[in-house]
């Protein structure tokens, strides 16, 4: 009922004329919208996790409003910058695709020189250096390609239970057990592989054939490369996609991801994006000790001068989210009607100041 209020609004805002006149007004002018995105299928990822993934039509489709309303598409780094001077020009978006995949290599990145918009990627690398699909997420999209089915147990999988696959709550589960399993047998990367081999012959599926097609795989070294020379912004995301709560560990998840992006773009990192949004108050004087200017969250908002460099706010853009949804957003709309944000980035803003 309160999404229906929301949306309703939206519309009404859009209808009559405000939401323009919000995104003309100084308020917005002093303000960033960075917008986020994940994955942008090679295949049916998008049918997998809508939440994440949006085909390369719907992205294009992004970047025509983007272009259509006249709005400033600035780099990151840039963009941060001229925020803190109160020096954003009107209408100010930034983009960031998080994880590096191999999608915004092959899917992402050709868009974005089509419409000459600079793009930040927040990169992971420990499956950069490991030309395979990422473990549990791998696992997730092969059950989901036999959703509906029950499956017998399979303990040699680590399934000593029927496995039902005909809920999405049912695949994570599996899921869950999956990864059990590869920590309890303490699996390396390679065995891990293995695993996943064994359990897409176990549905059926042919594992090199998706291997050979580079779904759900991170971008390789010389992707990297290629992709800075190309002028897109390589940044911090962590090694293995994690933070650690404990500062020796977190800080050295940041030193393996940031060697790892400077041999393969030959340029120091120094904006940092937390990996599925987590985020503590701990991490801030740690990503400072890191020499880390600013960090991005998943907190729905537009970033202002008043907020903390280290707990930027961005707007998760998806396939579920619709057009009208998403151009309330650029206006500015979509800031002060969200309910979310205020209380969220006040929290986290007053946790930040005390620490």
């Amino acid at each position: 009922m309160l999404r229906a209020a929301k949306l309703g609004t939206l519309r009404l805002l859009q209808r009559s004329g405000i939401s323009a006149r919000i995104r003309d007004s100084r308020w917005r002018q002093e303000r960033l919208l960075i917008l986020c995105y994940h994955g942008v299928s090679l295949e049916d990822e998008h049918q997998w996790r809508p939440n994440l993934y949006m085909p390369p039509a719907t992205l294009r489709e992004r970047f025509d409003a983007l272009r259509r309303g006249g709005y400033q598409v600035m780099p990151l780094g840039e963009a941060v910058e001229r925020l803190y001077k109160n020096d954003l020009p009107p209408r100010s978006v930034a983009l960031t695709f998080d994880d590096g995949g191999y999608d915004f290599y092959r899917q992402a990145s050709p868009i974005l020189r089509e419409f000459n918009y600079p793009a930040t990627v927040y990169q992971t690398t420990y499956y950069s250096d490991y030309a395979r699909p990422i473990f549990g997420i791998a696992a997730s999209y092969l059950l989901w390609k036999r959703a509906g089915e029950v499956r017998q147990p399979r303990p040699d999988l680590g399934f000593r239970k029927s496995m039902d696959l005909r809920t999405e709550d049912g695949r994570r589960q599996v899921v869950t057990e999956l990864e059990q399993f590869s920590m309890l047998e303490k699996l390396t990367g390679y065995q891990k592989n293995e695993l996943l081999e064994r359990l897409a012959g176990f549905l059926g599926l042919d594992y090199h054939v998706f291997v050979t097609k580079r779904l759900l795989q991170i971008m390789r070294p010389e992707e990297i490369a290629e992709m800075a020379r190309a002028g897109f912004d390589i940044q911090l995301h962590t090694h293995r996609h994690r933070t650690p709560l404990e500062e020796t560990l977190f800080r050295k998840e940041i030193t393996d991801n940031r060697q790892r992006v400077v041999e393969a773009s030959g340029r120091t990192p120094t904006h940092f994006c937390y990996p599925s949004g987590h985020y503590e108050t701990a991490f801030l004087p740690w990503l400072e000790r890191e020499g880390v200017i600013s960090a991005t969250t998943c907190d729905p908002g537009l970033a202002s001068k008043q907020s903390h460099p280290l707990l930027l706010p961005r707007f998760v853009d998806t396939m579920m989210q619709p057009m009208h949804v998403f151009e309330a957003w650029l206006s500015g709309a979509g800031h002060l009607v969200s309910a979310r944000h205020p209380a969220a980035v006040a929290r986290a803003n007053e946790r930040a100041a005390v620490s």
